[in-house]
């Protein structure tokens, strides 16, 4: 795994893990009774972004660091991952069969 792949791969994990994070304590304005005219009251008033990059970033390196553990490792390769994806390889079946 290259530099560019490394990076790549770090910021799908990032943009996954902060997607999960978004609604996680979000308080909005109908939460609070204190709904701005012309807002929907689902609109959020804390929503701690701050707060959730820090931590996605944390958890993203950590999932970062095992996957590319396992890339770089060849503990899982390729061979691997498209022999359990090939035709009738979940039902007990060969290919010819």
């Amino acid at each position: 795994m290259g530099i560019v792949s490394g990076l790549v791969l770090f910021a799908v994990i990032w943009s996954m893990v902060f997607l999960i994070a978004l609604p996680i304590r979000v308080q909005t304005q109908g939460d609070l009774n204190d709904i701005v005219p012309g807002t929907h009251a689902g609109s959020p008033e804390h929503h701690h972004l701050r707060k959730k990059a820090f931590w996605t970033t944390l958890v993203a390196l950590v999932i970062w660091g095992c996957v590319a553990t396992v890339i770089l490792s060849g503990w899982i390769t390729v061979d691997d991952v498209e022999s359990l994806f090939r035709a009738g390889a979940w039902s007990g079946r060969e290919i010819g069969e």
